[in-house]
């Protein structure tokens, strides 16, 4: 597969994206980078505290930062923070300059996956679960927007799940280009 372009990971907050994009990156020889520790690497604070001291406005402009600086780059596969999509720029952004693939999830699997996890910001809330589903129903029509490819996650082997994602990328990048005489 040509690594001339980029593969952006979307979906929610325990979808899988770190999980996937490490396998991802490793069974197409590309780099990885985890937009979310990136930007805790950079600024040197973990990502409850950016939430802290700038809010959730001032932690999702560093994120666009973020992200049009990495998805300016060639060849790699990059697992963006889960909420990247609610700014239009964002999605402009991941839609003109890779793919874009989905990793999709039900609500009550995420809630599984993350219910026992203390260190996210979004779910310190007294209804963790209840904010999972309206935070999924909300971003569910944004990831589709953006989105090149859908692929499920929800009770999948991780290595399924990749292979999914480079079969979808392969036949893509496999099909013939028409055009006009």
């Amino acid at each position: 597969m040509k690594a001339a372009f980029s593969i952006f990971l979307v979906g929610m907050m325990g979808a899988g994206k770190s999980t996937v994009g490490v396998r991802l990156a490793r069974r197409l020889s590309r780099a990885f980078i985890d937009a979310d520790r990136e930007l805790e690497e950079r600024l040197g604070v973990s990502i409850p505290t950016i939430f802290e001291l700038e809010g959730e406005e001032g932690f999702r402009r560093r994120e666009t930062q973020l992200l049009d600086e990495l998805s300016a780059r060639d060849g790699l596969v990059l697992a963006t923070g889960g909420g990247a999509i609610l700014s239009p720029a964002n999605r402009d952004m991941l839609r003109t300059r890779g793919r874009v693939v989905y990793l999709q999830a039900s609500a009550a699997d995420l809630w599984q996956r993350l219910r026992r996890d203390r260190h996210r910001p979004l779910l310190r809330t007294a209804n963790p679960r209840e904010r999972i589903h309206r935070l999924t129903s909300e971003r569910e029509p944004l990831y589709l927007e953006v989105a090149d490819h859908i692929v499920t996650t929800s009770r999948q082997p991780i290595e399924q799940i990749v292979e999914t994602i480079v079969q979808v990328l392969q036949a893509q990048e496999d099909a013939p280009t028409h055009t006009q005489p």
